[in-house]
């Protein structure tokens, strides 16, 4: 699957390793235009390029950006259609009118990977999340699990959070090479780990196997009753929209286990369904039902006409229900824990920016990514919907429609969410995912208890800034760091 305006670095934190050891074939014909009677040549085949700029023309966030978007730009649509067959490609034409503020945006080829991937269904890395570092002083990198998917080939070969690999099916793996070499369905890793700031590599390998996985989102619910205090813990890493009723059961089990406070880990989370995160920080909550969540700021089309005609429809409220109509289960607090990273976004940040105005949120870790706009799937049909899309192809976009503010107002962070408490991952020490000594719990924990927060060694200090993270796993994939509405607006009109 090809698809446009995914980063392919993504510079997510400062720590470099000291290691040791369709184009389409555009056909021409002359055609009378029926608008201006004057010979024109037009593309005989461009039902994909029209339908990008018809959707983006149409909903696009940024459309005032991009001048060619202009209802009026084209005089006439034999005009359109040669500035259409003047691309080599649709996704050269999608690239070249997205704005320059757009980070997100994105086409792709096969939609249905594009629904799986919304539906938390994969088949890539074999079940590992991992990030990704650079060795200093050479092209080659390394990569780190952060977490394994059960029931997955990287569970079966017995991989943990922490462990190292440098190589895939032998070759050294670089910038240039990794994603292609993780790519094939069945490869074999080397087997490392980093001990006092150094990368050591052992004689140990593991085979492993592509599969298609549904990865259940909420990967880890406790409660730790320490000091006499019950505090709950949740790990959740992404906003899938099929797991809402799995999330309401965990905040059942916290709220039976009587938690007083929540430490909600979404250092890995980069977002997906709009609905799950109002619904996330209604179980937070729940004494703030009906009162502004997020307000939705459109493009000024969309914006004049939902101002005069459903005004509601711009305000999305804290809830009672998921979308099964199952009552949420809410804790009712008025403070909670999130844990962050560089790669939380989207709806991870809608989250914290949504609840800020009501409860303390104290962030701990990193700095987040920065998305506070929410895309939708527009296919090629008549009103851009699912049903009756165009069986000539398969491609869609994912188009930025809105951005977000909070009751306040709150909108634009642009360099991220900035944390109360900072932290950073330490690969030689990442620990266990939800022992209070896990050092980005143990933080959390250590402010809870008012605790002294330790402070970093000398040893961490080099390493952290000897080591330069430069990606994750899935970075690649057509959901990442996306914030999505579920069903797609009334589109009104489409020429």
């Amino acid at each position: 699957m090809k698809m446009k305006n995914v980063p392919l670095l993504l510079i997510l934190s400062a720590f470099i390793f000291t290691s040791c050891s369709k184009d389409e074939i555009v056909t021409e014909q002359n055609l009378t235009s029926t608008e201006t009677g004057e010979e024109t040549a037009v593309a005989e085949d461009l039902e994909v390029e029209e339908f990008i700029y018809d959707g983006l023309n149409e909903i696009y966030l940024y459309k005032a950006d991009v001048p060619v978007l202009a209802d009026d730009y084209f005089k006439n649509t034999g005009e359109k259609s040669d500035f259409l067959a003047g691309y080599s490609s649709p996704e050269d034409l999608f690239d070249d009118l997205i704005s320059s503020q757009d980070r997100f945006s994105f086409i792709s080829d096969n939609y249905k990977e594009l629904e799986d991937s919304f539906d938390g269904i994969s088949s890539s890395t074999a079940g590992m999340k991992f990030g990704l570092g650079k060795i200093s002083g050479t092209n080659n990198i390394f990569a780190f699990l952060q977490y394994i998917i059960p029931g997955t080939s990287a569970e079966e070969a017995g991989l943990t959070r922490g462990t190292v690999f440098t190589e895939v099916n032998g070759q050294k793996l670089t910038l240039n090479n990794f994603s292609s070499l993780l790519d094939a369905d069945t490869f074999t890793i080397n087997i490392g780990y980093v001990e006092d700031g150094t990368l050591v590599l052992t004689d140990k390998t593991a085979t492993l196997t592509h599969s298609r996985y549904t990865a259940n989102p909420v990967h880890l619910v406790k409660t730790i009753e320490m000091e006499g205090r019950k505090i709950g813990y949740l790990m959740y890493n992404s906003f899938v929209a099929d797991f809402d009723d799995e999330l309401n059961s965990a905040f059942a089990q916290l709220k039976s286990e009587g938690v007083t406070e929540l430490i909600l880990d979404l250092r890995y989370n980069g977002g997906g369904s709009v609905e799950s995160a109002v619904d996330l920080a209604s179980m937070i909550t729940g004494q703030f039902e009906g009162q502004i969540f997020m307000k939705e700021q459109w493009n000024e089309k969309y914006q004049t006409y939902y101002e005069q005609n459903d005004p509601e429809s711009l305000i999305n409220r804290f809830n009672k229900t998921i979308r099964t109509g199952e009552n949420i289960n809410s804790l009712n607090l008025s403070k909670v824990y999130v844990l962050t990273t560089n790669a939380s976004a989207s709806a991870s940040e809608l989250v914290i920016n949504g609840l800020e105005p009501y409860i303390n949120v104290v962030q701990v870790g990193e700095t987040t990514t920065g998305k506070f706009q929410a895309s939708v799937t527009l296919y090629d049909s008549d009103d851009f919907g699912r049903d009756g899309a165009n069986k000539n192809h398969t491609y869609a976009i994912q188009p930025l429609v809105l951005k977000s503010a909070n009751a306040q107002g709150k909108s634009d962070y642009v360099d991220g969410l900035a944390p109360d408490v900072s932290k950073r991952e330490d690969i030689s020490n990442l620990g266990i995912l939800g022992d209070p000594t896990e050092p980005f719990l143990e933080a959390a924990l250590n402010h809870i208890f008012g605790r002294i927060q330790q402070a970093p060694t000398a040893q961490q200090k080099r390493a952290e800034d000897n080591f330069k993270r430069i990606g994750e796993s899935g970075m690649y994939e057509p959901g990442y760091q996306k914030m999505y509405l579920d069903k797609l607006p009334p589109i009104l009109k489409r020429d």
